[in-house]
């Protein structure tokens, strides 16, 4: 198989070297170029044909966001990784542009170590490369109508209790097409694992919030559970639930990585399963990798049931993939249809009025 051909877009010749240095390492990828602007890159990219591109976000003339938009533009399906600054003005741009197209990010070391920087980008820039390299083009993602659906046959089971969210690559859009489609009325909290650095999930919560009914935070150590919650396991910590005093709460640690990640949605699955057994009702989105494939067969186990995003609506189908592979999916949704799918399960067995709302949307 060819290797995946990688066009490097950034002004600092100290960031181009370093990258170029992290891609040899794997014979999987190949240098096709570099370009010090976005307009140099716009230039090069008919010339050399990469399979992927990495864009640098602050440049003078223009821009990332501008040149991904006329990347976007002009070849939809060419996957672009943004690689950005870990800082506040980094993220929110970042976020950004993920919502214009962008395929994934990475961020820049933030120390003066050579040998952690270049260890740091490739772990990771390649894995992300070659998979997007070798899966290219953004998904579109289809509904099915639900008057076309059938009716909640549940287990013998109680009601559903909570909502648990595992996404990493491709997560941040898909969220966006999901949360803010839940009703104002949702009767469950709403916990989240989006793999992401600090200040992204921050922001993330943010900007989800805006977009919503019910209100999105980024979680907080000891805080209850409650109906119309949303809540982000922050960056670089993992989260998970426990009972406290007659509540549920939310507990953050630092523990280990799981499956490379923290927080991990294995994590917060165990956990879900723990203390909320078959009133669990767990989403696993787009993702490299398979973390979310343990936590949702614990769940699975419990009682509880599972829902995942289907492959071709999917920017990686990494995570929902491995789930089914266990056989703990219950049932795999086209993303627009994950909220509706959601609300009718949530609304089995409850007031009619979230029905309502389930045929409404």
């Amino acid at each position: 198989m060819s290797p995946v051909r990688v066009l490097i877009v950034d002004d600092s010749i100290v960031v181009r070297k370093l990258l170029c240095e992290a891609l040899a390492s794997s014979p999987e990828v190949q240098l096709a170029g570099t370009a010090a602007s976005g307009s140099l890159a716009l230039m090069k990219i008919p010339q050399l044909h990469p399979d992927v591109v990495t864009l640098d976000i602050e440049m003078p003339g223009l821009d990332g966001l501008q040149t991904l938009k006329e990347i976007r533009r002009l070849y939809p399906r060419l996957p672009v990784i943004m690689f950005s600054t870990l800082s506040e003005r980094g993220a929110a741009v970042t976020l950004e542009a993920l919502a214009m197209g962008a395929s994934d990010f990475a961020t820049k070391p933030s120390n003066g170590d050579a040998a952690g920087a270049l260890s740091q980008v490739r772990g990771e820039l390649i894995e992300k490369i070659i998979l997007l390299g070798r899966h290219p083009g953004r998904p579109v993602a289809t509904a099915t109508p639900c008057s076309v659906q059938p009716p909640i046959k549940r287990r013998a089971r109680g009601l559903v209790s909570v909502l648990a969210i595992g996404s990493s690559t491709g997560g941040p859009n898909a969220l966006a097409e999901v949360i803010p489609r839940l009703p104002g009325d949702f009767p469950v909290p709403v916990v989240i694992v989006q793999h992401m650095p600090p200040l992204f999930t921050r922001l993330l919560a943010d900007r989800l919030n805006t977009q919503s009914s019910l209100a999105v935070r980024e979680a907080e150590a000891g805080a209850a559970l409650e109906p119309g919650q949303v809540w982000i396991a922050r960056g670089d910590h993992h989260l998970a639930v426990a009972h406290k005093a007659g509540q549920v709460v939310m507990n953050l640690n630092q523990d280990p990585p799981e499956n490379s990640c923290r927080p991990a949605v294995d994590v917060l699955f165990r956990s879900i399963a723990h203390v909320y057994g078959s009133g669990a009702l767990a989403v696993v989105m787009t993702g490299m990798g398979s973390d979310g494939a343990r936590g949702a067969e614990a769940i699975h186990n419990a009682g509880g049931e599972v829902l995942v995003q289907d492959e071709s609506s999917s920017v990686v189908w990494g995570m929902p993939g491995a789930v089914v592979g266990t056989g703990a999916a219950d049932k795999i949704c086209p993303l627009l249809e994950i909220s509706l799918e959601v609300v009718r399960r949530v609304a089995a067995g409850r007031t009619p009025s979230l029905h309502a709302a389930a045929a409404q949307k």
